[in-house]
């Protein structure tokens, strides 16, 4: 399996404090199957991004974890004005291993109109935003529907590995399936913190995922597509997506023309 939202670089947010800490998080996900992670610290006006330390950081990692786990770089993206002016400048330096994926994450409480604007500019610019973890987000819970736009438009989406085993709450659990009935989901990822109260999750979601949707849905959430954004190719074909019919509802159309850039 491979994470592509995991805060393993220490020190830096809310997220391990220690080097001894992010070992233990690592080696948590390695026992559970995990060959790849995308270490993602947040930027956000919280959380400065410091591309410098986050190197710095992966890289005594990769060290101690020597080749039993390899290990990316992007971030837990947040559409704030300063971050879109950055990205606008220089988007290798937010993106997935420098590739066009990169993870966005929107205000629990509330999200501004001008939110879609953003999308479409990094869309039409060639970049493709993947939604992380919308099941725990307040408004798109309670407006599942604010999402079809971006889909159609070439949005993914990553849904987190313990909501779909209730972890954050029946909410959570009850919008995590809702998306993958729908076929509105992409990924699954642990968006791990700690061992202790945010740890790995993805042995028992890739459970659920075959007795709900199939052997073939867990490899392809949870393997297939990350391996995609990890390396930064095209993603396989998916399966139709229900509720999305409209004139920007091809994403298969929408990743071919981001790769020809």
């Amino acid at each position: 399996m491979i994470e592509i939202h995991f805060h393993l670089l220490f020190g830096l947010d809310d997220g391990p404090e220690t080097i001894e800490s992010s070992l233990a998080l690592a080696e948590a996900s390695i026992a559970e199957g995990v060959t790849h992670i995308v270490c993602t610290p947040h930027a956000s006006d919280r959380y400065p991004f410091r591309p410098d330390t986050n190197s710095e950081r992966i890289e005594a990692l990769r060290e101690r974890l020597g080749d039993r786990v390899t290990l990316g770089l992007g971030c837990d993206f947040h559409l704030s004005y300063d971050n879109i002016e950055d990205l606008n400048r220089d988007r290798s330096k937010y993106t997935i291993n420098g590739t066009q994926y990169l993870l966005v994450e929107f205000p629990s409480s509330a999200i501004p109109a001008s939110m879609d604007e953003a999308l479409f500019r990094m869309i039409a610019s060639g970049i493709v935003p993947i939604i992380t973890h919308p099941e725990r987000n307040h408004t798109l819970v309670a407006d599942p529907e604010r999402m079809v736009e971006w889909l159609r438009r070439g949005c993914l989406v990553q849904v987190t590995a313990g909501s779909l085993t209730g972890h954050f709450g029946k909410r959570a659990e009850s919008t995590s399936h809702m998306l993958l009935d729908k076929n509105w989901v992409h990924f699954i990822a642990s968006d791990a913190h700690s061992t202790e109260k945010r740890p790995p999750a993805m042995a028992r979601a890739f459970e659920f995922l075959k007795t709900r949707a199939g052997q073939e849905t867990a490899e392809r959430l949870c393997t297939e597509n990350p391996k995609a954004v990890f390396f930064g190719t095209r993603m396989p074909d998916q399966p139709k997506a229900i509720g999305l019919d409209g004139p920007h509802s091809s994403i298969g159309r929408i990743l071919r023309n981001a790769f020809r850039r």
